[in-house]
């Protein structure tokens, strides 16, 4: 601990990086745990500088955000905001995300991604608002969110510079209890065990929550019963099926079960059905794209319910040509967001065509809820292009004669049929 006490060196490798003359006035991304909360002595001990603490609401459950504004004062903070920003990320990024039905990997739904860059935005627009010159935030060097948080701020803040303190300082776990205490920073405690070290690290929103940590590093092991702290055991969930239908307009989802709902409230009343029956539970490995390879098990029951429901809906009213290139999209569009990289103009040219295709997905998808599984079972559109095709073939209708079908199939099956005896010919 003595090591941290002194002066750290200070290696720049980028442009943005703050060098510890350029620090006057520290915009710090603060969310009143230990990390975040030693940062903010540290930063006025370390550079001499005033900080301004920045706390953002994104839907994460059971937060007093009175107390942490507090706790920032407290600490020495000049100033302390609170931003609820969950109409923005619900509306800006997770509406979007539903529309190209984001999902990195097979299975992450982007969440902790997406609200990255609506953390570093607000970031740039309260540093400049209390005249900072650096902002500085909590991510280590071993993730995506350093990645998402700079990027940001160099594209849209080239004036600003950033500090991240635990990437470059020496403290673990107990050198930053030992560096609170001697400071007199308020730290959780056990009324037996004593400071209470959080089991793993967490991260959440509107649209999910992630656990890292402790046995969950070790892919040997099957997930342990202590991590689920949102979504319900499958195994605990009602012996009952429930069938939920979500209603879209244009691809955003506008209602649950008939009652139409703002955005956030639908997605935290998704969220609510989801826990119940155990959906959502998402055990996976993951290729960062720092070049490690990770697992996280995210709880995810909002995305697991209207993430489906959009891309079933999605599939009913588009072509097959559609059907089978949106995708691609899709698959674009989510690296990108993983990868950090929002401002990217391509996301923004893949967006054109994503709305284009959103114009027609208007309709209401039933889905079976049940231990832990979801599945569409009822369909309803005003675009669907399989009512305008049954329609036509029952008809019997000029756009469908079942009498041309061997000439189609003549046709079709040319190339290979002549490919196929060419090979037999060569082989022979």
């Amino acid at each position: 601990m003595n090591a941290a006490e002194t002066r750290t060196p200070h290696t720049r490798t980028a442009s943005y990086e703050a060098e510890p003359s350029e620090v006057g006035r520290v915009l710090l991304l603060y969310s009143g745990g230990l990390d975040t909360s030693v940062m903010l002595k540290w930063i006025q001990d370390e550079y001499e500088a005033e900080v301004v603490a920045l706390t953002i609401n994104l839907g994460q459950p059971g937060e007093d955000y009175d107390v942490v504004k507090g706790k920032a004062i407290q600490l020495g903070a000049v100033a302390a905001e609170v931003v609820d920003a969950r109409e923005e990320f619900a509306t800006g990024y997770v509406v979007p995300a539903i529309k190209a039905n984001a999902i990195y990997g097979l299975g992450y739904p982007l969440f902790t991604a997406l609200g990255r860059p609506l953390i570093a935005k607000l970031a740039v627009e309260y540093a400049r608002k209390h005249n900072c010159d650096t902002i500085a935030h909590g991510c280590t060097g071993k993730g995506n969110d350093q990645v998402r948080i700079e990027a940001t701020v160099a594209t849209l803040a080239p004036e600003l510079k950033v500090i991240a303190p635990v990437r470059g300082w020496a403290m673990g776990r107990d050198e930053e209890i030992e560096y609170a205490r001697k400071h007199n920073i308020p730290i959780k405690t056990h009324p037996t065990q004593g400071v209470e070290t959080p089991p793993y690290s967490i991260d959440d929103n509107l649209w999910g929550r992630s656990s890292e940590g402790r046995w969950i590093e070790d892919i040997h092991r099957a997930p342990e019963d202590d991590v689920f702290q949102l979504v319900t055991r499958p195994e605990d969930a009602p012996d009952e099926p429930e069938v939920v239908e979500v209603e879209f307009e244009r691809g955003v989802p506008v209602a649950l079960n008939g009652e139409r709902l703002g955005i956030v409230e639908l997605l935290e009343r998704a969220a609510e059905i989801g826990c119940r029956h155990g959906v959502g539970i998402v055990d996976h490995v993951e290729d960062r794209i720092v070049g490690l390879k990770v697992r996280d098990i995210y709880e995810v029951p909002a995305a697991a319910i209207l993430l489906p429901a959009h891309a079933e809906l999605e599939r009913l009213v588009g072509t097959i040509h559609q059907n089978q290139f949106k995708p691609r999209i899709d698959q674009q569009w989510a690296y990108l967001v993983y990868a950090g990289l929002w401002w990217e103009p391509l996301r923004t040219d893949l967006d054109a065509y994503i709305e284009a295709v959103n114009a027609q997905v208007t309709g209401t998808i039933g889905l079976k809820l049940f231990k832990g599984h979801v599945r569409p079972v009822t369909r309803r559109s005003p675009n669907a292009v399989y009512d305008a095709l049954l329609a036509t073939f029952e008809s019997g209708g000029a756009l469908f004669h079942q009498q041309a079908s061997p000439g189609f199939i003549e046709l079709w099956s040319l190339q290979s049929r002549l490919a196929h005896r060419l090979r037999e010919r060569s082989e022979g």
